[in-house]
């Protein structure tokens, strides 16, 4: 690799490049040699922005929950149940479910998330859940669905059994219907 050529924004560089290689790959593959090669850069830039590897994944999760606000559906426009099954589509069709299978298959980046986060829960599916529980809320106060749902039943019901359906990577993402009917099946008692 060449030295000495600045990289504009390494951080992003090397965070795309990780989801490439966890994407294409699996989380075994995923190692800081195969970061720092699919980024197209050398070894010791990655160690130069983090601590050891650890680090940077930590870091890489903390960057794709942040961005999970951009897929948060909004209240009172559509249907409930095409904004979830888009937002549910469109959370796991992402890097999320290679993400959570990462984050189980190593014990110390689950454990920085837990100190990063102070929280527990499986650290992506946790705050999608929080953001579809917020999402139902909102639509119960609109009167979309009924005042009496247990939204804190029916978000994780709903980020559980979607990750599921997107789980196996090598078998595609599931039919749209598919996740349509689950939600459907899902919010059931739910809708008016």
């Amino acid at each position: 690799m060449p030295t000495g050529v600045h990289i504009q924004d390494a951080r992003a560089q090397l965070f795309d490049a990780a989801e490439r290689v966890l994407l294409r790959d699996g989380p075994h593959a995923l190692t800081s040699r195969a970061v720092t090669t699919e980024a197209g850069v050398a070894k010791g830039v990655l160690h130069r922005h983090f601590d050891d590897f650890d680090a940077f994944l930590t870091q890489l999760v903390l960057d794709r929950i942040a961005r999970l606000s951009s897929l948060a559906p909004i209240a009172g426009i559509g249907t409930v149940v095409d904004n979830l099954t888009e937002t549910l589509t469109r959370l796991f069709s992402s890097v999320a479910v290679a993400i959570v299978a990462l984050i189980t298959f190593r014990d110390d980046l689950r454990h920085r998330l837990r100190q990063a986060r102070g929280t527990g829960g499986v650290p992506l599916a946790a705050e999608a859940t929080v953001m579809i529980g917020d999402y139902l809320r909102a639509e119960r106060d609109h009167g979309r669905i009924a005042f009496d749902a247990d939204v804190d039943t029916l978000a994780p019901t709903l980020v559980g059994a979607g990750h599921l359906l997107f789980a196996d990577r090598h078998a595609g993402p599931p039919d749209p219907e598919a996740v349509r009917r689950m939600v459907l099946t899902v919010l059931a008692t739910a809708l008016p």
